[in-house]
């Protein structure tokens, strides 16, 4: 257990957070390979120009899909997605599949790549989704360091560079400081060569008593 752990008596406080745990067998051997089958027809979807014949197909095995898995949802904390910690992004299509390299009280580092999916223009990224690659890496930055569970009081990102897409990435950020309920982070991100593509500071907040 590290230091910083050991001295956060409140860690396990979750305010009115529910606890939620890892999907005990990760989703089964096949459910990387679902979410990774998804992840590439959104690709698809947005790098494509197929005929109406092939759309139409498509629509209707989209359908099929959604038909078949329909029955099985499950409340929030119930699910598979989002809940593997074997897999990039965890297994959640919201989040980029990135790959965590670091995870202790001193920081965490992760690596990937932002896909067609999410690109804005001319090769570049969408700068919307910097924020959140950032977002998510503030959150386990405070559960690594030991701080109970928080929400993002603000969040700044500095853009200094153009963010490529499929290009590998890495990110990497600690706590600054820590007053009260308040934690500082920041991180930064950088390309293969080490060039400094954006960094970002923010605020997290432990949740009061009951606080969502």
């Amino acid at each position: 257990m590290s230091e910083q752990r050991e001295k956060t008596d409140d860690y396990d406080h979750h305010g009115g957070f529910p606890v939620y745990k890892a999907a005990e067998d990760g989703g089964g051997p096949d459910f990387g390979r679902l979410i990774e089958a998804l992840r590439t027809v959104q690709d698809l979807a947005v790098s494509t120009a197929p005929p109406a014949d092939v759309v139409k197909r498509a629509a209707d095995q989209a359908e099929a899909l959604a038909a078949l898995l329909e029955p099985h949802r499950v409340p929030e904390g119930a699910q598979i997605g989002g809940r593997c910690m074997n897999l990039p992004g965890r297994g959640s299509l919201l989040m980029l599949p990135w790959t965590i390299e670091k995870f202790d009280d001193t920081g965490v580092r992760s690596t990937g790549v932002f896909r067609r999916f999410h690109l804005g223009g001319n090769g570049a990224a969408h700068g919307g989704t910097l924020p959140l690659v950032f977002d998510d890496l503030f959150g386990m930055i405070t559960h690594a360091y030991g701080r109970p569970i928080s929400r993002t009081a603000y969040l700044h990102v500095n853009y200094r560079s153009v963010t490529p897409i499929n290009r590998k990435l890495v990110i990497e950020g600690q706590v600054d400081r820590v007053e009260g309920r308040k934690t500082f982070v920041s991180a930064r991100m950088v390309d293969e060569n080490g060039v400094l593509v954006a960094d970002c500071e923010a605020l997290m907040l432990v949740l009061l008593p009951g606080q969502p």
